[in-house]
């Protein structure tokens, strides 16, 4: 919806949230993968507060994004309930909205990878982790490099200081779930998947 000088505005406010290579030749489709795949949960709210930077309150209504109670005041009697987009649920829920009762309580929230965790990933996820690191994590090839020569024997101990890496960068965000969605577009063993699927039991 938004105009081609918008759209490259948009783009230049996500320059310290995302890889400038993935970011500056994104199409919009190709934009949208990029903040669902880095944001999972937050990839709405994120959207309506850079609309909000570029003045598009309009378009922060009409989708009905994440503070929209906040932008138009006077439309709070429309439907406030379930009535989110479809295949959004889960950013749209963000908003303390009263829902119909779920089949299940709300989880709580997923605890922060350990070290611990991150050696068992690491130990599955083979010679490409470098690939990983650029293409789905995001990280900086001089970093990987780096690390490869700071562990030049070991290539599980360079998965696991790349992995450190991401964990010190995501923070609290640094959980199975987060780090699931980060590699699923990767075509590594399903094993890794499923170990990081297990983790989220914990």
């Amino acid at each position: 919806a938004l105009p081609e000088e918008q759209f490259q505005a948009l783009k230049y406010l996500l320059e310290e949230r995302l890889p400038l290579g993935e970011l500056r030749p994104a199409t919009r489709p190709e934009l949208c993968s990029l903040l669902l795949q880095r944001f999972p949960g937050q990839a709405l709210r994120i959207t309506a507060d850079l609309l909000r930077q570029i003045a598009r309150h309009d378009l922060i209504r009409l989708y009905r994004l994440p503070g929209t109670e906040e932008e138009s005041p006077g439309e709070k009697g429309e439907t406030a309930g379930p009535s989110v987009p479809s295949g959004h649920g889960e950013e749209a829920g963000c908003r303390p909205v009263s829902l119909p009762a779920a089949s299940s309580p709300p989880s709580p929230r997923p605890r922060r990878l350990t070290e611990k965790d991150l050696i068992q990933i690491a130990q599955k996820l083979g010679r490409e982790w470098q690939e990983v690191g650029i293409g789905c994590l995001g990280l900086e090839r001089s970093r990987l490099d780096q690390i490869r020569e700071d562990n030049p024997r070991s290539v599980v101990m360079q998965s696991f200081e790349m992995l450190r890496e991401w964990r010190r960068r995501e923070r609290q965000e640094a959980t199975a779930p987060r780090l699931r969605t980060c590699l699923a577009p990767a075509s590594l063993d399903p094993e890794v998947l499923d170990l990081l699927q297990s983790f989220q039991g914990d």
